[in-house]
């Protein structure tokens, strides 16, 4: 099977993903062999091209995938052949840039009917990213419940916000702040619904005040937490919460105690990494999310389809997610005709 894979860690420039050939893998147990049609790219893709390499063989790449299952081990009860399906696979195996991957069925649902392959692509990593954070982490409750509270999103454009907005603003009483530092990024997330934008470029805590917060409730940092942190604090209420999914080198936890801020750190691979208890919660937060696109509440955050899975333009992706000026998500999808 045609893939795109690696050897050696390194920093564009330095290295190279190439096109491989590999063997099709079997199906056993819970995994489905699933045939990919279209794949999204990742900030998590380039961290671990820069920091992980394989002593044999060669490391694939690619945390997003929708496509056909084409054979079932035989522990799996979800699933048949057949079946489209999408999901955001498990950070321990050979990903999704490949014609065939394996993966465990209780990560994985249905693919909404009303979007395409690319279109469904963009949104797996995001939506689990997205829905763990507000619902399991900050715990925020689904209806009206939490009217008068109030949700800063720092890095709003970007993939896992263009979805954790859309979440907070259909599902919930929360009023919704994103950032956004360019024209097209923050007309992007008035489309998706956002009650304000600010500019993370500038002192949150002023900004905030000149739109009537002296506070918020809840903040998700999604990058650039570093930059941030200080404004974070000044910006929260007592007793508020604060997320983040990135890696700051620094954390300096006491500044959080003065308030008794509670600190949440999401990891959508947590699950499938450790084989949690309650790893089928991936399939059902998939199904939900499939059902509310093809409701019509969530739209895909497709920002640019960069054509074939191969390792030309998969580097390109790369390079656009390593600029840190993505609006949405980027997808390749199906291979060449050989």
């Amino acid at each position: 099977m045609q893939a795109v894979g690696y050897q050696q860690a390194h920093q564009l420039g330095e290295g190279a993903l190439n096109d491989i050939e590999l063997p099709v893998p079997q199906a056993s147990a819970h995994d489905l062999l699933v045939e990919v049609s279209a794949v999204s790219v990742n900030p998590v893709d380039t961290k671990i091209r820069k920091s992980a390499s394989v002593e044999q063989g060669y490391k694939v790449l690619g945390w997003d995938a929708v496509g056909t299952v084409k054979a079932v081990g035989e522990k799996v009860t979800l699933f048949k052949p057949g079946d489209r399906v999408w999901y955001a696979g498990d950070i321990t195996r050979q990903g999704s840039n490949a014609q065939f991957q394996l993966v465990d069925e209780r990560i994985v649902s249905l693919a909404p009917n009303s979007l395409s392959d690319a279109q469904a692509a963009a949104l797996p990593l995001t939506s689990l990213t997205a829905w763990e954070m507000l619902f399991d982490r900050l715990q925020v409750k689904t209806g009206k419940d939490f009217s008068g509270e109030s949700l800063l999103v720092i890095g709003a454009a970007g993939g896992v916000g263009s979805i954790l907005v859309q979440l907070a603003r259909k599902l919930t009483g929360l009023t919704v702040i994103g950032t956004a530092s360019r024209e097209e990024t923050r007309n992007w997330l008035k489309e998706l619904g956002v009650h304000h934008v600010i500019d993370h470029s500038k002192p949150l805590s002023q900004q905030l005040k000149a739109i009537g917060f002296d506070s918020v409730t809840h903040v998700v940092s999604l990058t650039n937490t570093d930059d941030h942190f200080d404004e974070i604090i000044e910006s929260l209420a007592p007793q508020g919460k604060f997320g983040l999914i990135d890696d700051p080198a620094v954390l300096d936890a006491t500044k959080l105690k003065r308030k008794s801020l509670s600190l949440h750190w999401e990891l959508m691979f947590t699950r499938s990494l450790f084989q949690t208890a309650d790893m089928l919660a991936q399939h059902h937060i998939l199904s939900e999310v499939a059902a509310l696109i093809d409701e019509g509440i969530i739209k895909t955050t497709l920002g640019e389809n960069f054509g074939e899975i191969n390792a030309a333009n998969i580097t390109k992706a790369h390079q656009l997610i390593e600029s840190q000026q993505a609006k949405g998500k980027i997808v390749l999808q199906g291979f060449a005709k050989l």
